[in-house]
């Protein structure tokens, strides 16, 4: 991977937004938004003329090159010598940035209310994004690709965007598919899949060490995405670590649902989950077992804890949290148009179709980061003819899998009313749910650059459960937090000693640490995994003989 390729997947990477499974923006709210920003034109006409008049001004000391405007700081849109060094281009660019800047200004001086100048500064950012010079053929990196290449970087974007017309619904391809197969070059760790259910496949992978801690642990990931982010490239999969660290480690797998399966609803995935926990417990021959969540499985394993304490079953001795927000107040950029007709009408969508379509959503969301998910592949796919790169962690992002619409609106109510952080306000399984009940140890992770669970509402959640805890925070985003492995160089995170109420008074007194949280986390986890055995030298028992080699056939479903 060149420099170019490893830039755009690593900036793609740390924007990704499909793990986030409840709703997107409407078309209409945005189109409503824009309306409503093309009136104030005409309802503040001294406010706009005033901003105009500054626009001009501004214009008249970039023709006398007589400006200092600048990118900010980590765009690299302008990188490109030209834009400096060439009066022309200079002067192109800083009319872009003048424009951008003066618009911004002008919105987020009006007399709108807070909610409709976000509104408004999230359209004009999508307008601004999209008239960006460098998103067209003037682009002098794109003009310096044609002369190099005899045209043919122009032929070749065309191919390249008919082909995402017709096979991408017009979105730019974030990722050379063909480089990557399930089974074959991701998600090869040996294993097999011990036991099926309707919803799920549970996969016990082999053990890589001679001797196991006896209590095993179980991997729950998020529904919309597909399970083997946690088992990538060897050197960056968590399950391989966790097997050369001697834990028995076993994966859930969740079906890709179709329409057929519309009903599924939560308490349906906790059923299912129940089901994989006393499989892992009868072929471990373990008493209890240990619990890993990520994002919605967070949120899934929690309500199956929550399950399990009011039923006064002991069934899982500590649980880890990874990038889960279960306390969950509207105070992110995703819930910028989540009012109450936009939460409705997804409501209605997802029953309507049966599913919501993993696919769809990560599209609506790619326009929440248009720079980093559309328009640098816009450049990158069809102005200089590249390929798009070939990198794993995109791939299984765009690998996305459906929710069922039961499931999907249970989201949506979640977000409404925060039921999780109520006692009793959540009832799964026929049992109310009150996670103060549960007490066992747990660890937390959250991404300190996350901007889908934010690092303080992931602290925030942590607070819910009656058990005595851990929190970590990882320097990175909501994907990059967790492929984290040790041997990164730039890995760093924070612990803390004691559990104050704010999460600004954690942060203050927290300590940095160099390298991987995986490392610590492993520490933490092995203190609660038993005493050590002979590894078994097979998978599976007679009640739930290995059948299909991991990855199973779940996750094959698209």
């Amino acid at each position: 991977m060149d420099k170019n390729d490893k830039e755009l997947s690593l900036q793609a990477a740390k924007h990704t937004l499909s793990l986030n499974p409840a709703f997107g923006p409407r078309g209409r709210d945005i189109l409503s938004s824009a309306r409503m920003v093309l009136q104030q034109v005409l309802k503040q006409p001294v406010h706009s003329a005033r901003h105009m008049a500054a626009f001009g001004m501004e214009l008249k000391n970039i023709l006398l090159d007589r400006s200092d405007l600048k990118p900010a700081a980590g765009d690299k849109r302008f990188d490109e010598p030209a834009w400096q060094g060439n009066p022309l281009y200079r002067r192109y660019m800083r009319a872009y940035l003048a424009w951008c800047r003066e618009m911004n200004d002008w919105i987020s001086s009006s007399n709108l209310s807070d909610q409709d100048a976000s509104r408004g500064q999230f359209v004009i950012n999508l307008l601004a994004e999209a008239m960006a010079p460098t998103n067209t053929l003037a682009n002098p990196a794109a003009l310096k690709r044609f002369f190099e290449t005899g045209g043919k970087s122009i032929l070749d974007g065309f191919a390249h965007l008919t082909r995402d017309l017709i096979e991408n619904g017009g979105m730019p391809s974030q990722v050379d598919k063909t480089a990557f197969e399930v089974g074959g070059n991701l998600g090869t760790t040996p294993g097999a899949v011990v036991f099926r259910n309707e919803v799920l496949e549970l996969i016990q992978y082999k053990p890589r060490s001679e001797q196991v801690l006896e209590r095993p642990l179980l991997v729950v990931p998020p529904q919309i995405n597909k399970f083997y982010l946690f088992d990538l490239a060897p050197e960056k999969s968590l399950i391989r670590f966790l097997l050369d660290s001697g834990i028995q480690t076993f994966a859930v797998s969740w079906r890709n649902p179709g329409k057929a399966q519309r009903e599924w609803g939560l308490s349906t995935y906790v059923e299912a989950l129940k089901e994989a926990v006393d499989a892992v417990l009868a072929i471990t021959g373990s008493t209890d077992l240990n619990t890993f969540g990520a994002c919605s499985g967070g949120s899934t394993m929690s309500s199956l804890l929550g399950h399990y304490a009011a039923l006064g079953e002991s069934k899982v001795n500590a649980f880890t949290l990874v990038v889960s927000m279960l306390d969950i107040r509207p105070d992110t950029q995703v819930s910028l148009f989540a009012d109450e007709k936009t939460l409705e009408a997804a409501k209605r969508r997802s029953y309507q179709a049966g599913v919501l379509e993993g696919r769809e959503l990560a599209k609506v969301f790619a326009w929440m980061r248009p720079n980093d998910l559309i328009w640098s592949y816009w450049i990158n796919n069809y102005l200089l003819g590249n390929e798009p790169p070939a990198f794993d962690v995109l791939y299984w992002n765009n690998d996305t899998t459906n929710l069922p619409a039961a499931l999907h609106g249970e989201f949506i109510e979640m977000y409404q009313t925060n039921p999780l952080a109520r006692a009793g306000a959540l009832e799964v399984c026929g049992t109310p749910i009150d996670l103060k009940q549960v007490t066992s140890d747990f660890y937390c992770m959250a991404g300190l650059t996350d901007h889908i669970t934010p690092w303080d509402a992931c602290y925030r959640s942590m607070h819910l459960f009656g058990g005595q805890g851990e929190f970590v925070v990882s320097n990175s985003g909501h994907i990059q937090s967790i492929l984290n492995p040790p041997g990164n160089p730039k890995a760093r995170f924070m612990t803390g000693s004691s559990l104050p109420v704010d999460a600004q008074d954690w942060l203050e007194g927290s300590s940095k640490e160099t390298g991987s949280w995986w490392t610590h986390w492993l520490a933490w986890l092995q203190a609660r995994s038993g005493q050590s055995r002979k590894a078994p030298v097979k998978l599976g028992n007679k009640a739930y003989v290995a059948a299909e080699a991991a990855p199973g056939t779940y996750v094959h479903v698209r």
